[in-house]
Protein backbone atom coordinates (compact mmCIF):
# COMPACT_ATOMS: atom_id res chain seq x y z
CA UNK A 1 0.00 0.00 0.00
CA UNK A 2 2.63 2.20 0.39
CA UNK A 3 6.49 2.40 -0.62
CA UNK A 4 7.99 4.65 2.64
CA UNK A 5 7.15 6.52 5.39
CA UNK A 6 9.32 9.31 6.31
CA UNK A 7 9.52 11.56 10.00
CA UNK A 8 11.48 14.60 10.86
CA UNK A 9 13.44 14.85 13.39
CA UNK A 10 15.87 17.49 14.59
CA UNK A 11 18.42 15.72 15.83
CA UNK A 12 19.43 12.70 13.48
CA UNK A 13 21.99 11.41 16.00
CA UNK A 14 19.50 10.51 18.32
CA UNK A 15 16.87 9.40 16.03
CA UNK A 16 19.68 6.94 14.86
CA UNK A 17 20.43 5.73 18.27
CA UNK A 18 16.79 5.07 19.15
CA UNK A 19 15.68 3.80 15.82
CA UNK A 20 18.86 1.25 15.55
CA UNK A 21 17.69 0.09 18.71
CA UNK A 22 14.14 -0.30 18.60
CA UNK A 23 14.60 -1.68 15.04
CA UNK A 24 17.32 -4.28 16.27
CA UNK A 25 14.48 -5.67 18.23
CA UNK A 26 12.55 -6.68 15.29
CA UNK A 27 15.28 -8.03 13.35
CA UNK A 28 15.83 -4.79 11.07
CA UNK A 29 19.12 -4.03 10.13
CA UNK A 30 20.72 -0.53 11.14
CA UNK A 31 21.23 2.15 9.30
CA UNK A 32 24.33 4.76 8.95
CA UNK A 33 23.72 8.68 8.76
CA UNK A 34 23.55 8.93 4.59
CA UNK A 35 25.37 11.80 3.15
CA UNK A 36 22.17 13.71 2.35
CA UNK A 37 21.68 13.31 6.20
CA UNK A 38 18.97 11.16 6.39
CA UNK A 39 18.56 7.48 7.80
CA UNK A 40 16.81 4.80 6.23
CA UNK A 41 15.64 1.25 7.59
CA UNK A 42 14.27 -1.04 4.58
CA UNK A 43 12.38 -4.79 5.58
CA UNK A 44 10.16 -6.54 3.27
CA UNK A 45 9.82 -4.06 0.08
CA UNK A 46 9.30 -0.91 2.47
CA UNK A 47 11.25 1.84 4.15
CA UNK A 48 10.81 3.95 7.01
CA UNK A 49 13.11 6.79 6.97
CA UNK A 50 14.26 10.13 9.21
CA UNK A 51 15.28 13.20 8.07
CA UNK A 52 15.60 16.92 8.75
CA UNK A 53 12.87 19.17 7.74
CA UNK A 54 14.08 19.99 3.99
CA UNK A 55 11.95 23.80 4.69
CA UNK A 56 14.88 24.09 7.58
CA UNK A 57 12.00 24.53 9.94
CA UNK A 58 11.64 22.53 13.57
CA UNK A 59 10.41 18.64 13.21
CA UNK A 60 7.30 18.82 14.81
CA UNK A 61 5.29 15.62 15.28
CA UNK A 62 1.77 14.65 13.78
CA UNK A 63 -1.23 14.74 16.27
CA UNK A 64 -3.53 12.04 16.14
CA UNK A 65 -0.86 10.21 14.05
CA UNK A 66 0.79 7.19 14.85
CA UNK A 67 3.20 4.53 13.29
CA UNK A 68 2.80 0.96 13.68
CA UNK A 69 5.36 -1.34 13.17
CA UNK A 70 4.64 -5.03 12.79
CA UNK A 71 6.36 -7.95 15.24
CA UNK A 72 6.75 -11.31 14.83
CA UNK A 73 5.87 -12.17 18.55
CA UNK A 74 5.35 -10.64 21.77
CA UNK A 75 8.59 -11.03 22.79
CA UNK A 76 9.99 -8.76 19.90
CA UNK A 77 7.50 -6.44 21.03
CA UNK A 78 8.55 -6.40 24.32
CA UNK A 79 12.02 -5.85 23.10
CA UNK A 80 11.38 -3.21 20.34
CA UNK A 81 9.39 -1.53 23.80
CA UNK A 82 12.53 -1.55 26.63
CA UNK A 83 14.87 -1.10 23.40
CA UNK A 84 12.92 2.78 22.89
CA UNK A 85 12.52 3.30 26.67
CA UNK A 86 16.00 2.66 27.30
CA UNK A 87 16.89 5.36 23.92
CA UNK A 88 15.26 7.93 24.69
CA UNK A 89 11.95 7.06 23.93
CA UNK A 90 8.86 7.89 26.18
CA UNK A 91 6.24 5.36 26.87
CA UNK A 92 2.46 6.22 26.21
CA UNK A 93 -0.72 4.44 26.66
CA UNK A 94 -1.39 2.05 28.06
CA UNK A 95 1.73 -0.74 29.20
CA UNK A 96 2.47 -3.26 26.99
CA UNK A 97 -0.18 -6.22 26.41
CA UNK A 98 -3.25 -7.59 24.49
CA UNK A 99 -5.71 -5.61 23.56
CA UNK A 100 -8.95 -6.67 21.99
CA UNK A 101 -9.57 -5.07 18.41
CA UNK A 102 -12.48 -5.56 15.93
CA UNK A 103 -9.61 -7.38 14.22
CA UNK A 104 -9.30 -9.95 17.05
CA UNK A 105 -6.13 -9.99 20.23
CA UNK A 106 -3.07 -7.59 19.37
CA UNK A 107 -0.02 -7.56 21.62
CA UNK A 108 -0.03 -3.70 21.39
CA UNK A 109 3.36 -1.48 22.62
CA UNK A 110 3.31 2.24 22.18
CA UNK A 111 5.97 5.04 22.49
CA UNK A 112 7.11 8.49 21.51
CA UNK A 113 10.63 8.69 19.55
CA UNK A 114 13.04 11.07 20.58
CA UNK A 115 11.35 13.73 18.93
CA UNK A 116 7.49 13.27 19.80
CA UNK A 117 6.46 10.75 16.73
CA UNK A 118 4.08 8.33 18.07
CA UNK A 119 5.11 4.56 17.56
CA UNK A 120 3.39 1.71 17.88
CA UNK A 121 4.39 -2.01 17.24
CA UNK A 122 1.87 -4.97 17.12
CA UNK A 123 1.56 -8.16 16.94
CA UNK A 124 -1.65 -10.38 16.14
CA UNK A 125 -2.33 -13.40 18.77
CA UNK A 126 -3.93 -16.35 18.31
CA UNK A 127 -7.82 -16.06 18.64
CA UNK A 128 -8.10 -18.64 21.36
CA UNK A 129 -6.21 -16.76 24.28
Amino acid sequence: MFTHIMVGSNDIARSQKFYNATFQALDIPPSEIHENGRLSYAHHGVRFMVTKPLDGQPATHANGGTISFAAPSPAHAAAWYKAGVENGGTAIENPPGIRQTPIGPLYLAYLRDPDGNKLCVACKMPENI
